[in-house]
């Protein structure tokens, strides 16, 4: 085990020992400040995937937009949600459905030629939360893509020299966490090109507070 690892274990078991009990499963949060990055520049903005080597225990909600066989084919293989061209039309004209719809759902894939009626009716939801759909041809593997979805997260950061993300549950061993947490940081470090513009690291729960990660320069 990396000296960052262990440093992320201990946090982590940390954050879930000064977590009250609730009654429902927390996600385990990672969250990445970052220094000397100058956020107006649109090259030091993060937003791309991450695999993580262990599945979080919450399952990653799936909705679909798509029409016919890709439609089909996308309910076999387990979307959670299907919307075709009218209901994108629909969530255009109801605010209210459209912003419970990105809250509720973790990822979202479309059939390429569903993208601009989807930007012209959803953007305006999806694209600040960064869940714009990731483009998919009308004879792509749409199955592959969904498997993809479940096994990623995506990191970003805006303005604000921040990312957070989820990383896992209270109830994951915090070793697997740990190991989740190290992908997402490579990713960042990768990223950013140095080490040394990430400031510090904090694990939490749901609704516990943050725990300072002891870092550990690479």
């Amino acid at each position: 085990m990396s000296a960052l690892c262990e440093s992320l274990v201990n946090a982590i078991d940390e954050a879930k020992r000064s977590s009250k009990k609730r009654n429902f499963v927390q996600s385990i949060d990672l969250i990445i400040v970052l220094r000397d990055v100058d956020m107006k520049k649109p090259e030091n903005r993060i937003n791309e995937k991450v695999i993580l080597p262990n599945p979080i225990d919450k399952p990653v909600k799936v909705c679909v937009f798509g029409e016919g066989d890709f439609a089909l084919k996308a309910k076999e293989a387990g979307a959670d949600l299907v919307l075709g061209r009218a209901d994108i039309e629909r969530l255009g004209g109801d605010k209210k459905s459209a912003k419970k719809l990105a809250k509720e759902y973790d990822a979202f894939i479309a059939r390429a030629d569903l993208m601009p009626l989807i930007g012209r009716y959803l953007g305006p939801v999806l694209g600040p939360r960064g869940k714009m759909p990731d483009p998919i041809p009308p004879t792509g593997d749409v199955v592959s893509a969904i498997r993809q979805a479940r096994a990623c997260v995506r990191i970003r950061s805006r303005t604000q020299p921040i990312v957070q993300c989820r990383i896992g549950t209270e109830t994951m061993p915090s070793e697997k966490i740990a190991e989740n947490a190290e992908a997402i940081i490579s990713a960042v470090e990768r990223k950013l090109k140095s080490p040394h513009n990430i400031g510090a690291i904090y694990v939490k729960t749901t609704m516990g507070p943050p725990i300072k990660v002891k870092l550990t320069r690479r």
